[in-house]
């Protein structure tokens, strides 16, 4: 190597290198163990692992699509089950607490998978690993594993065991609110029309996308959104509507 060449090595970067993941530890987390343990490395690979890694190409966007069915699915079918005296609001609202993005993210976060996320090595270092969108992406993902794994009484159990048995306190946490679903009955109830979420702009890359986010009435803006996704802009657009329309009411 001549002198200059090894002047350029030292202000070339090399790529970061690949993550370690511990999927023996992520398996004993999740109380599953994998037939296909590359089902479970699938659900755990965020997109931004993919563009530097030269083995894997392939993140847990798909996973994250089926993942959120069956959770759905399970999740409402043990509340029906369980409160045969619910009517169907009692019943949307509760299973919109379980499923939603903030729940899944402080579960994922609490029993540590958050921590098993193959992420690149600039999302790692930027907090990717406690963000929200992130981790509940990846908690739907390993519930589809699961399921894709060992069929849907597997599913069921994990998602009874680590959704499913938070209920009482989701239902008791404040911050579990679902302002797009208050906003949706208030406007329904005023028979005004249905509320529409548009995004105003999309900035920074594919694994760190910042998401601003209006919502209308019949061409008004009621209040405006910024979030790590879109479900966290739509929920604090519907957050500042519902403040616009109480103050107003005042």
């Amino acid at each position: 190597m001549s002198f200059w060449d090894a002047v350029k090595s030292i202000f070339v970067a090399s790529p970061p290198p690949e993550k370690k993941v511990d999927l023996a530890r992520a398996e004993s987390i999740i109380g599953y163990h994998f037939k296909d343990q590359s089902l479970l490395a699938l659900a755990l690979t965020h997109r931004s692992f993919t563009n530097n890694s030269e083995s894997v190409n392939e993140s847990n966007e798909r996973m994250e699509f089926l993942g959120d069915s069956v959770l759905g699915l399970l999740i409402a079918e043990q509340l029906f089950a369980d409160h045969p005296d619910w009517h169907e609001g009692e019943l949307t609202k509760m299973k919109s607490l379980l499923v939603n993005e903030t729940t899944l993210a402080e579960i994922g976060k609490d029993i540590g998978l958050n921590q098993h996320i193959y992420l690149s090595a600039e999302e790692d270092k930027s907090g990717g690993a406690d963000r929200s969108s992130i981790v509940s992406d990846a908690m739907e993902s390993v519930m589809a594993a699961v399921y894709l794994d060992g069929g849907i009484e597997a599913a069921k159990k994990f998602i009874l065991k680590v959704v499913y048995s938070r209920k009482e306190m989701v239902s008791t946490d404040s911050s579990q609110r679902n302002y797009k679903g208050e906003l949706l009955e208030l406007i329904q109830a005023s028979g005004k029309g249905m509320p529409r979420y548009d995004v105003v702009s999309e900035t920074g890359p594919d694994h760190d996308k910042t998401f601003n986010i209006v919502v209308r009435l019949n061409g008004q803006d009621l209040g405006h959104g910024i979030g790590f996704s879109k479900k966290e802009a739509e929920q604090k657009a519907a957050a500042e509507a519902l403040e616009h329309i109480n103050e107003n009411q005042d």
